[in-house]
């Protein structure tokens, strides 16, 4: 059973960093691109970070680039979001999620982060 399982995630000021973690099981992790996406209050889900197999990140949205950096531990199985320089605007929830060919996406439960002075 392919499992992801976010953690991180909390209140934190304007200025602040956080970092998120994305825990896989279930599969062979390395075999996979990862991706991270966020929903904000009275919006849809979108993407924010990509990152390959190779641990290139591959997609990043224009609203956090240099300011958020994707990677991956393939040791560990996680995929983690540093999130630097936040700004009210960054407040969502958060989900990892893995695209597996012939069988579609798989999603975390989602991690809230609020971005509040």
């Amino acid at each position: 059973q392919v499992q992801l399982v976010e953690s991180g995630g909390g209140l934190v000021q304007p200025g602040g960093s956080l970092r998120l973690s994305c825990k896989v099981s279930g599969l062979t992790f390395s075999m996979y691109a990862l991706s991270w996406f966020r929903r904000a209050p009275g919006k849809e889900r979108t993407l924010v970070a990509e990152i390959n197999v190779a641990g290139v990140a591959i997609q990043i949205a224009d609203s956090v680039r240099g300011r958020f950096t994707i990677s991956r531990d393939n040791a560990l199985s996680t995929t983690d979001l540093q999130m630097n320089n936040l700004k009210p605007e960054d407040t969502a929830v958060y989900y990892c999620m893995l695209w597996r060919p012939g069988t579609g996406a798989y999603w975390g439960q989602g991690t809230q982060v609020t971005v509040s002075s």
